[in-house]
């Protein structure tokens, strides 16, 4: 995971705003996560929940006019429209949710774009 410099910046232009009073909220969460990455446990029930209940992986479709059409290289599509919502949504939330859990957190906010898929 990318730490900041001395000043506070990631690479030559990143940056962040985070609320002094989240801070110990957010490096708590860093260490959890480092730790969940490495626990065989936690990417097992991750990897059960990604496939279960969100579909993953998503299958790969031979696309045969584009490679027929471009010549030179077989072209596959990664399905995600098949994944319950469509997009990365759920693989986030789920690993939140995971995370949260670890924690003993009762609630979660977690992005949804526009919100309408109620995740």
């Amino acid at each position: 995971m990318a730490r900041p410099d001395q000043a506070g910046k990631y690479g030559l232009f990143g940056g962040r705003f985070v609320p002094e009073t989240l801070m110990a909220a957010l490096y708590q969460l860093e260490q959890i996560y480092r730790d969940a990455r490495e626990d065989p446990d936690f990417l097992r029930e991750l990897a059960h929940l990604q496939k279960t209940y969100n579909g993953r992986p998503t299958p790969l479709t031979f696309a045969g006019r584009l490679t027929e059409h471009y010549g030179q290289a077989k072209i596959y599509l990664k399905r995600e429209d098949l994944c319950h919502t469509g997009a990365h949504k759920l693989n986030n939330t789920l690993g939140q949710i995971l995370l949260a859990r670890k924690t003993g957190k009762k609630r979660i906010i977690a992005e949804t774009g526009a919100g309408q898929h109620g995740v």
